[in-house]
């Protein structure tokens, strides 16, 4: 059911800013492939929670899931069979290249984001 939540809306904004800023200005082995695919699972949690109630276990799995069928199509190399790697929009959004860690990391990010949703202490429930 649609329900704006401002508070998940923050926080996607904000980790969008920050997923730009490691997207723009790092080009290293650790904090752009790691850090990045755990920060990208949490900001589309951040931005499904925003406009809909959804439970917290659903919503991480159904965004797992999805980061797992958008590497799935990294190695089917679709943004190659589009025609699509010279438009940096596409190819930074859909990928380029599969890495079987990247399912590690979004497996790490998922986790965290249950981590914090039930922590009570960090969102004052």
């Amino acid at each position: 059911m649609f329900r704006f939540n401002s508070k998940y809306c923050y926080l996607a904004v904000l980790l969008f800013l920050v997923e730009t800023a490691i997207a723009i200005f790092l080009d290293d082995r650790i904090i752009r492939p790691l850090v990045g695919d755990i920060l990208v699972v949490a900001l589309i949690y951040c931005f499904i929670k925003a406009f809909w109630r959804i439970q917290p276990v659903p919503a991480a799995l159904g965004v797992f899931a999805f980061a797992c069928v958008v590497e799935g199509l990294q190695y089917l190399q679709l943004v190659d069979r589009l025609g699509l790697r010279d438009n940096r929009l596409i190819a930074t959004v859909i990928g380029t290249t599969f890495d079987s860690k990247d399912i590690l990391a979004y497996a790490i990010g998922a986790a965290l984001v249950l981590v914090v949703e039930y922590r009570p202490v960090v969102f004052g429930r």
